[in-house]
């Protein structure tokens, strides 16, 4: 039991009717989970208003009710606390329930369009090699140090972050890494947490089926380092464009990371092949599992954050060479006959097309580069002719075909996103509804030596189609057919 006026502390109050002096169990921001004694906070979300459910709350037990606009009905003996913002308000709520555990270790977020989900579980990979006990939230999964729990969203809600920084602390964790979506931002998820430092790695077109501008998706990020405190560090990729932006007005420590442009922590690629990279970073030559541009930039960004933490740079050197690649990021297999099958989780257009590029650089051309790609149902429309343009300029061949659908019909997404493939490029381009048949139909193609690519869901071991999720692993499918085509 924990008393209300305890966890309301810091909380932007307007008004309060009834008493805050009282013994509470737990909070909520979902009514069917609301039981005797607890707080029901009532979010106003993007499908439904829990000002629509503050009755069915009361009636299930609820005690208080923190709202934004008071209930025409007030029922005598039910606290109702009237805040600014019933978002920001659940984050505080949830710090100060579990002790705020945010202060308890050193939490750092990673924010960005691409790159979040390799960052953070490359640094937990490497604090772990380092001998310190680590977190990890992420949207692949959640670690509490070697206990892995799964994960629902790239940033969870509140009541489930400082849950999980609570085990944390209780479990003796040293160090947190956390992916922080634009979403999280902008839904308030991240508030009333303490950060040690944030990383930034680039800003490309995505999510604008929920933010109306990219201008407004840019500085959802912004305020994530706009919210830093002079303590913490702001770690940014200064040959993006938008990376001064993100370091404007923050007060943290400012440090950048760059290939091309002066900074912080300079990197250039010496070598760029299928087995790894020989990366020379900051004068120190090093060489490295992972693959590709897009990882010298992702890896830039351990290096600096590593550094900052505290670890030596020759020992971070050291342990950046012993990293293996992110589930479903860059995941490779090669068969008898020298097929290589590449599994990526790319789906932006600025995704695909640095993964697209990346093989097309250290591939002979003498061999046949597949590529199989979709779009998710009910998520950003405008991507999907960019995409598909992108794959059929790149590819010697392309396979469009369905990601999530979820609730959309496959065929007309598919329909959306053959309006992007150039004229030239129609006859090396193929529409196959079926998932699984255009993988098939991508290892029957192929001969000795070519190289498949399947973009879009990387890690995830299903496909969502009419709200219902079906077993399906890209990686396990292509070995499968790989191995019954006997190639």
């Amino acid at each position: 039991m924990i008393i209300l006026k305890e966890i309301i502390y810091k909380v932007a109050i307007e008004a309060v009717k009834g008493s805050t002096d009282i013994a509470i169990d737990k909070m909520d921001f979902d009514s069917r989970n609301i039981g005797a004694n607890d707080v029901f906070v009532a979010i106003r979300g993007t499908i439904s208003d829990g000002h629509n459910y503050i009755e069915k709350a009361i009636e299930q037990g609820a005690i208080a009710i923190v709202c934004d606009e008071f209930p025409e009905t007030i029922k005598k003996g039910i606290t109702y606390v009237q805040v600014k913002d019933t978002n920001k308000a659940l984050a505080y709520m949830a710090a100060n329930y579990f002790g705020n555990p945010s202060q308890k270790l050193k939490l750092v977020g990673i924010t960005g369009t691409n790159g979040k989900t390799t960052i953070a579980s490359l640094l937990y990979q490497l604090f772990k090699k380092a001998g310190f006990k680590v977190g990890l939230l992420s949207t692949v999964k959640i670690l509490v140090d070697d206990k892995e729990y799964k994960a629902t969203h790239t940033t969870p809600d509140s009541i489930t972050i400082n849950h999980y920084l609570k085990e944390m602390v209780d479990s003796g964790i040293d160090y947190c890494f956390m992916e922080v979506s634009s979403h999280g931002i902008h839904q308030k998820r991240t508030e009333g947490l303490h950060f040690e430092g944030g990383v930034f790695t680039n800003l490309s077109h995505d999510h604008l089926d929920y933010h109306p501008t990219f201008a407004e998706y840019r500085d959802v990020k912004k305020s994530f380092f706009d919210n830093l405190p002079k303590t913490a560090f702001a770690l940014s990729n200064i040959d993006d464009k938008n990376g001064q932006v993100m370091l404007q007005n923050t007060a943290a420590k400012k440090l950048t990371y760059a290939l091309k442009s002066y900074a912080d922590y300079k990197a250039q690629i010496l070598e760029n092949q299928l087995s790894g990279l020989l990366l020379k970073i900051n004068g120190n030559e090093v060489w490295v599992k992972l693959i590709g541009t897009f990882n010298a930039y992702n890896l830039l960004a351990i290096y600096g954050t590593a550094l900052q933490l505290g670890i030596e740079s020759l020992e971070v050197l050291r342990l950046l060479s012993d990293l293996e690649s992110v589930s479903g990021r860059f995941q490779f297999i090669v068969s008898n006959s020298n097929i290589t099958a590449i599994v990526d989780y790319a789906h932006t257009p600025d995704a695909l097309e640095n993964v697209l590029k990346t093989i097309n650089d250290i591939r002979t051309k003498n061999e046949q580069f597949i590529t199989i790609v979709g779009c998710g149902g009910n998520r950003d429309k405008a991507k999907r002719p960019v995409m598909a343009g992108i794959a059929a300029e790149l590819s010697d061949k392309v396979i469009l075909t369905s990601d999530n659908p979820r609730n959309e019909d496959p065929e007309v997404i598919i329909q959306e996103m053959e309006q992007g493939v150039a004229p030239q490029n129609y006859k090396k381009s193929l529409s196959i509804t079926d998932r699984k048949q255009a993988i098939k139909t991508a290892c029957q193609l192929a001969q000795p030596n070519d190289i498949i690519l399947i973009a879009g869901k990387g890690h995830e071991t299903y496909q969502e189609i009419q709200g219902v999720r079906h077993d399906f692993d890209d990686m396990k499918i292509v070995k499968e057919f790989i191995e019954q085509l006997g190639k």
